[in-house]
Formats: structure tokens, C-alpha cells, sequence
């Protein structure tokens, strides 16, 4: 008879083994930690058909993330998180989310029948994400206030009610969130020379670069790349050097004006010799359009800001020649459909004849 521990571990021969059996030499897991498995991890690496000409690299990535199983990078650290969570036999888990932390931690409380309590800043969240919440059956409480009052409750009643408060903040989190690192580093055969990332409450550049820290201390990876974080201009604190009492951007995922890694985000700026910048609306939709328009990619409109944040280096006159780069997409565009319809598109409403349609078309 299978462990209480073992129970999650999917068979041997399972094709997609999960962020905690894959990597279990890496995490900080014991014997007594369940292997739960969503399938999260293993996502692609896709080349660029089209932008990689435009900015002059040898090879431009994206790794899709949105191809998580809740359909953003969140998954690799929840799961983690969850799994200790269970492991020290706590009852439920709380989060603040600007959308996809809930939806992530709602599934992974699910999965692992624990209790799940969102707080989200009310009518700061795209509708996509507080759905998958809410179809996994998180308790949602809306306040009237910003992401970083929403923290603030959530560290504040997880301490009070012993819930395990699973933002980045939780450890594990940034524990699971480095594989993404590994499986770059994995695929490529060595770590790229640059990577570009949106920066919002700033775990995901924190985890990356101990990720990438952590394969070329083992000997993995010959070299360690540079890490260009993005925020939105609206949302930049780091950029400015001081808290945003009201952050203000499209990219709902890094509308956030005090960030909880802040220092780390920092640290992997500092030690890679990379940069943290900003860059505006109207340049992370267009990257975004872009994004899904040439290369076929529907990301978040906050995966937007790495691509912007790239081109406009690549304008700027960053000398990318012979060099490879990753941008990291970290959640879908179905997510945040409204952003996606907020142009209306055109349609061609005709009665259901050839000739009028091939005439509407061009075709004759």
C-alpha cells in the first residue's frame, strides 16, 4: 500500500512527471512531502519567427509559461507551496492576487482538498483569472484598496488563523519558480546571454536568477545570463527607487507599487549586470498585438512588457549580435480577454452566399 507522502506520485512511466519529481534534487523537499503533479513544468521553448530579425540576436525565445497548467507561471512555485503546506498539516491556504496567484492557488487547494481564501483588490483583477478562482472554489473577498493592502490582510490573517500564506513571500514559492531556469538551461544545453521578464511583485526575476545562479554553481551552465526586468511605467517602483501609492497600468498582473521581492529583484539585476526598467502602455500592447499577431504567441498583457522592454533596448542600440535571448510569457492572453476585444475587430457580417463572401475578401 502506496504512503500518504507517495500518493501524488504519478506512475514511472508518466510523461509529464511534475516540478517535484522532476526536480526533487533541487527543492527542499523530505520523505514526508506529497509529490502533487497538475502536470506544471516542461513548458515550451519556441523559437521567434519574425522579432528575432528585427532585434539582430543569433536566437530569440519565448518560453511559454502559459502553457502551466492554470496557465501561468504561478503553477511551479504553488506547487511547492501546497505540497509543504500539506506536509506541515495546515488546513488552508491565503493569497493576495492581482489574478494569477488565486487562480493558482485556488487548483492546488483543490487538488489537495485544503481550503482557499483570495484577497484581491476589487475591480483590479481581469474577470479570466478571478473565474478560474471562483470555478475552483476559493472564498474571494474584494477589499476597496490597492494589491499591496491586499498582501498586507492576507499576511495578517494567515499569521492570526495559522492559513499558509502562499504569495512569494513563501519561500517555496521562489523554490519552485527557479525550475523554469533549469529548464531553459536544460533545453538549450547552456543558459541564454540575456533574459526578459516583466517585473510586478518581483519573485518570478528572483527565482529565475537563483535558478540560473544555482545551475552554474553545479557546473549545468557555463555561464549566467543577464536579467532584463520590465515594469509598467505606471507601476514602477523599482524603476523610481520608492513605493507607488497607486499603481496605474493595462498589464493587471504587475499593477503593483511596492513589491514584496523587491531586494531580490535587485540582487539579480546587481549580480548579473542586467537592468530594471519601465516601459509604457501603449508599448507593452504593442508587443503584445505583436506578439500575436507575428509569432502566433497570445500572452498576458504583462509577458507584453518583456517583449516591449526588448524592442526598445534593440531601438535603444543594445548590441544583440551573436547572442541568444529568452523572454519569458509568463501567463495566457485568455486570461484578460477584455484587453484582447477592447479593439473591436472587423467583422464582415454577410448572408451566408459565395460570391458575397469572396467579394468581401478580395477574391474577386
Amino acid at each position: 500500500m502506496l504512503s500518504a507522502s507517495r500518493r501524488s506520485e504519478p506512475a514511472l512511466d508518466s510523461p509529464k512527471p511534475g516540478v517535484l519529481r522532476r526536480y526533487r534534487q533541487h527543492l527542499p523537499l523530505t520523505e514526508a512531502t506529497p509529490l502533487l503533479n497538475l502536470g506544471e513544468g516542461d513548458t515550451p521553448l519556441v523559437r521567434s519567427r519574425h522579432l528575432e530579425a528585427e532585434v539582430g540576436c543569433e536566437a530569440l525565445y519565448f518560453k511559454l509559461e502559459s502553457c502551466n497548467p492554470t496557465g501561468s507561471f504561478k503553477d511551479r512555485g504553488m506547487v511547492v507551496a501546497v505540497a509543504k503546506a500539506l506536509e506541515a498539516g495546515m488546513r488552508a491556504v491565503m493569497c493576495a492576487s492581482t489574478g494569477n496567484t488565486s487562480a493558482s492557488a485556488a487548483a492546488y487547494a483543490a487538488h489537495s482538498g485544503l481550503a482557499a481564501y483570495v484577497v484581491v483588490p476589487h475591480g483590479r483583477i481581469a474577470l479570466g483569472k478571478l473565474a478560474q478562482a471562483v470555478a475552483h472554489g476559493a472564498r474571494i473577498i474584494a477589499i476597496d484598496g490597492s494589491f499591496d493592502q491586499a498582501l498586507a490582510l492576507a499576511r495578517t490573517i494567515s499569521e492570526k488563523h495559522a492559513f499558509a500564506l502562499v504569495n512569494s513571500v513563501n519561500p517555496f514559492r521562489i523554490e519552485g519558480q527557479k525550475t523554469a531556469a533549469f529548464e531553459i538551461v536544460d533545453v538549450l544545453g547552456e543558459a541564454p546571454d540575456y533574459v526578459f521578464i516583466p517585473v510586478g511583485n518581483a519573485g518570478n526575476i528572483t527565482a529565475y536568477w537563483k535558478g540560473f545562479v544555482e545551475y552554474h554553481r553545479l557546473g549545468k551552465a557555463r555561464q549566467r545570463p543577464r536579467m532584463m526586468g520590465f515594469q509598467a511605467a505606471g507601476a514602477a517602483p523599482i524603476v523610481l527607487g520608492r513605493p507607488v501609492e497607486d499603481p496605474q497600468t493595462v498589464a493587471s498582473a504587475i499593477r503593483i507599487g511596492n513589491p514584496a521581492s523587491w531586494k531580490g529583484a535587485e540582487a539579480a539585476r546587481d549580480e548579473s549586470g542586467g537592468v530594471i526598467d519601465a516601459v509604457s502602455d501603449d508599448q507593452i500592447l504593442d508587443a503584445y498585438r505583436r506578439l500575436a499577431q507575428e509569432e502566433g504567441v497570445f500572452g498576458e498583457p504583462a509577458s507584453g512588457a518583456a517583449v516591449a522592454g526588448l524592442l526598445k533596448m534593440a531601438a535603444g542600440g543594445l548590441d544583440l549580435r551573436g547572442r541568444t535571448v529568452v523572454c519569458i510569457i509568463t501567463g495566457s492572453g485568455l486570461k484578460d480577454p477584455d484587453t484582447a476585444m477592447a479593439t473591436p475587430p472587423e467583422l464582415h457580417h454577410l448572408p451566408a452566399d459565395l460570391a458575397a463572401i469572396e467579394e468581401a475578401m478580395g477574391w474577386r
